[in-house]
């Protein structure tokens, strides 16, 4: 299998973001031919005021970026992991991803479990759970022969979560994020690759980039860096400065010796 990243930088225009995440997609499998195509966190709108988050949230089937994401499957007869994007809910929206198969079908839905609010070191807060609810499900999914298993950002800091993936033997495990700049210049490379290394799983991680208006807190920063590694914990294709891609394949033989020759799962007592 191949994959290709996709590294954007969204903003608060739903149908402008799509496009630009799809057309970008487009150049990577021209270019590339992936089998799976990886896409961020919010890939159709970053940023905005509460009440903008809340208006950009959509049902699951039915929404625009649902329906756009499903149709590039079916279309280029690719997977695809839609990165994550608002999903309805009454009051509140969740931050979902959802995977589908070459037929454009959705063969996994996921909700982020673990919200961002924190205060980071330059003193911007982020409180996340203020619009968005907690998932509660682990989930993974097939594509091809491997198994992929799902997470969302800031999950990236909870080991336990990766774990619970690892015991359910997945080979691929996909971290869309929007990681600030702040804790992605200290944090970012370092956690996925101990999230590889730990699973000895490759860790699939498409970014946001760039500048986003944050409503009445004016412009924050996303770190980019979009990568994967490989589950020895080497970086094997990141994305340049700016939107685009990068892609790499799965070796599924080096994949199996490295679970060989360091049976960490057997060695597992809690």
């Amino acid at each position: 299998m191949k994959i290709s990243v996709i590294q954007l930088n969204s903003q608060t225009n739903k149908q402008k973001n799509i496009n630009e995440a799809l057309s970008i997609a487009s150049e990577a499998i021209k270019a590339d031919a992936p089998d799976l195509i990886a896409l961020p966190e919010m890939l159709s709108f970053c940023g905005g005021t509460e009440d903008e988050k809340k208006e950009s949230a959509e049902s699951i089937p039915l929404g625009v970026t649902t329906q756009a994401l499903s149709k590039f499957a079916k279309d280029n007869k690719i997977y695809l992991h839609g990165g994550s994007y608002f999903e309805s809910a009454g009051d509140k929206i969740y931050n979902t991803s959802l995977a589908f198969d070459k037929n454009g079908e959705i063969i996994a839905k996921y909700r982020k479990i673990h919200l961002f609010d924190i205060t980071t070191p330059n003193g911007n807060d982020y409180r996340e759970s203020d619009t968005v609810l907690p998932g509660s499900e682990i989930v993974s999914y097939k594509a091809l022969n491997l198994s992929i298993g799902c997470s969302i950002c800031y999950d990236l800091r909870f080991a336990e979560l990766y774990l619970e993936l690892a015991k359910q033997q997945v080979d691929i495990i996909m971290v869309p994020a929007a990681f600030t700049l702040q804790t992605g210049k200290d944090h970012w490379s370092t956690l996925l690759r101990a999230r590889a290394i730990e699973t000895q799983s490759y860790v699939v991680a498409p970014g946001q980039c760039g500048e986003f208006p944050d409503g009445d807190k004016g412009m924050r920063q996303t770190w980019g860096h979009s990568m994967i590694i490989d589950p020895w914990g080497n970086i094997v294709a990141q994305a340049s400065d700016g939107p685009g891609w990068a892609s790499a394949k799965i070796d599924e033989k080096y994949l199996k010796n490295i679970r060989s020759n360091v049976p960490v799962a057997s060695h597992r007592v809690l």
